[in-house]
This record gives structure tokens, sequence and C-alpha cells, in this order.
């Protein structure tokens, strides 16, 4: 059998304006077409929405939010004996936050209304709060894999 492809790790750049990693890696997934540029102003527009209605910092809010939706477990399908599982797995280290800002963001392209940096400032508030689209995603999934705890040997 042949050799398997080495998997380099993706090093992320961090933002220019605090110098924080996990932001950098937020404008990279928001980022289309490569307009990186548009994303930053995007991320930096909805941190000081956040400021004006919390009178928090946009970045610790951001933050709060990606741990509240950081999922612990997920779902993977597994094809055994000619039927298809949905098997619990653990998540851990960095993709519990690349799944966290996944589900961040597909809940604000769905939002209808507003422009995006006002969705996101929305979304992110709600998500520090531990409600919102995001973290219903993240209790859906949970759910989930409670139920389907049944099939967690076939891991």
């Amino acid at each position: 059998m042949p050799r398997r492809k080495r998997n380099y790790r993706k090093s992320w750049r961090p933002d220019p304006q605090f110098n924080n990693i996990l932001v950098g890696r937020f404008i990279g997934q928001i980022t289309l077409n490569g307009k990186r540029s548009t994303a930053e102003r995007l991320v930096y527009e909805s941190f000081d929405i956040i400021q004006e209605r919390t009178k928090k910092g946009g970045l610790n809010v951001f933050e709060q939010a990606i741990k509240n939706v950081s999922p612990l477990v997920a779902l993977k399908s597994r094809r055994v004996g000619g039927a298809n599982y949905q098997v619990p797995v653990p998540v851990v280290g960095e993709k519990r936050q690349t799944l966290a800002m996944r589900w961040i963001r597909e809940a604000v392209r769905k939002g209808k209304g507003k422009g995006f940096a006002d969705k996101l400032a929305t979304e992110l508030i709600a998500a520090a709060e531990k409600e919102g689209t995001a973290m219903k995603k993240r209790e859906e999934t949970h759910r989930m894999a409670e139920a389907n705890k049944a099939f967690a040997h076939f891991a």
C-alpha cells in the first residue's frame, strides 16, 4: 500500500490589529474570493458594534463566544456492515475552535436583513451569553451525540 501524504500543520498568521491568532483564523474563515482586507474590516466593525452595545471589549466577547460554541463531541459517519452509523467522537484542540467559528459564520450568513458586521456582532454577543443560532447548533450536536452513544464502540 502506498504511503499516505504528509499532513503539514497550517500556520495561521495573527490579525494586524490585536495580534491574535484566533481572530486571524476567524478572518481567514470569513474571507471570500481572497478579499482578506474586506473580511478584516467586517470583523473589526463588528468588534466596534459589540463595544458600543455591551461596553465590553469586542475581543473579549469574541473569545467568550468561541469558547461557548466550541463542541465537546461531534458525530462521524461510520459504515459498518452495510449500515451507516453516526458515531459520537470527542473533539479536541484546534478542531473545536474551527467548528465553533464555522457555525458562527454559517449562522451569520444565513441571517436575513442587516449588514454582515451587524449580524456578526449580534451573533457573537448572543453566543457569549450562551444563546443564538450557533449555540443552538452546538446543543443539537451534543443532543445527537447523546442519542447515538450506543454506537460509540464503533469509533
